[in-house]
């Protein structure tokens, strides 16, 4: 039975909550292998105060994979 790890990471997108959530991941995998899944935590965003416009979207993640030799 593997190991599994968690990391915590905070994804950010000027597009969406999602998007951020696939930056965290694809940054995580370029150093990171074997990552099997992603709980989202929390969803923030910046606002434009002239306007009201969300700005800049952030996603808090745990990210897991197994640890490496312990499958």
């Amino acid at each position: 039975m593997p190991v599994v790890k968690v990391i915590e990471l905070v994804g950010q997108s000027k597009i969406g909550w999602e998007d951020a959530v696939r930056n965290a991941v694809k940054a995580a995998s370029k150093t990171v292998r074997n990552i099997s899944g992603v709980e989202v935590l929390n969803w923030t965003a910046t606002v434009d105060p002239n306007n009201g416009d969300l700005t800049e979207y952030r996603a808090d993640v745990n990210v897991a994979f197994a640890v490496d030799g312990t499958d």
